[in-house]
């Protein structure tokens, strides 16, 4: 199961709302910073002279969210996807499970390159059984009797076979 941590901020004109995530519950911080809050939310209402609105077991869904002091109210957009059984890491753990697969990555790719490294000059014993000596020098292959030399009475046979441009 991979992580996960969300932090959302919408941004208002007073300031900002702030949106904490963990597991399925989620909290959220109205931008007014005096008592008697009224939130508003599309399940339920509730009046609270805190700035958090806590939703317990969150389902996911995008929801509007307004919280209101007097005549002053901001609205919220809330898409914020939780999950039960996430674990939350920091930023320190995360970093460190990088850079452990890039240090073991580039382990095996250094064991890679040594053992090839050495099978490079070894001749395989398998192809031929014969021992390898200086190189001579190959005699020629043999004519394919299939084709003729042009001789000289015989030009007018090949004539049609001058060079083509393209």
């Amino acid at each position: 199961v991979l992580p996960l941590v969300s932090f959302l901020i919408g941004v208002s004109s007073q300031g900002e709302f702030l949106v904490e995530i963990s597991g399925t519950t989620v909290t959220i911080t109205c931008p007014f910073e005096d008592d008697g809050i009224q939130w508003t939310s599309p399940k339920k209402d509730q009046t609270t002279n805190e700035r958090k609105f806590i939703i317990r077991d969150h389902d996911s869904k995008p929801a509007n969210l307004s919280c209101s002091l007097g005549s002053k109210k901001r609205e919220l957009y809330l898409n914020a996807r939780v999950c039960a059984n996430c674990e939350e890491l920091d930023a320190l753990t995360v970093a460190g499970i990088i850079t452990a697969d890039l240090l073991i990555t580039l382990g095996v790719l250094i064991l890679v390159y040594y053992f090839s490294k050495g099978r490079k000059g070894r001749a395989s014993s398998a192809g031929d059984s014969r021992p390898r000596g200086q190189k001579t020098q190959r005699p020629p292959p043999v004519p394919n009797p299939d084709y003729e030399p042009i001789r000289k009475g015989q030009r007018e046979v090949y004539a049609g076979l001058g060079p083509r441009g393209f």
